[in-house]
């Protein structure tokens, strides 16, 4: 599934996952989360998550 890009509407990708199936996962390729970045920032509930991607290809979140 794409991710959404600044030519996007918001909003997009998620009405499109969420009138395909209720049951089905929406799954997102981290090279495309973090292109050409090692660090990314979430914000969720009003706080800001750290996602890293270390040297040895792992995810490490934080808050």
């Amino acid at each position: 599934m794409p991710i959404q890009r600044e030519t996007e509407t918001p909003g997009t990708v998620f009405a499109s996952a969420f009138n395909s199936d209720a049951n089905s996962l929406i799954r997102i390729k981290s090279q495309d989360l973090f292109q050409l970045k090692r660090e990314i920032e979430i914000e969720h509930a009003g706080r800001i998550y750290r996602l890293q991607l270390t040297q040895s290809n792992k995810l490490i979140l934080t808050a």
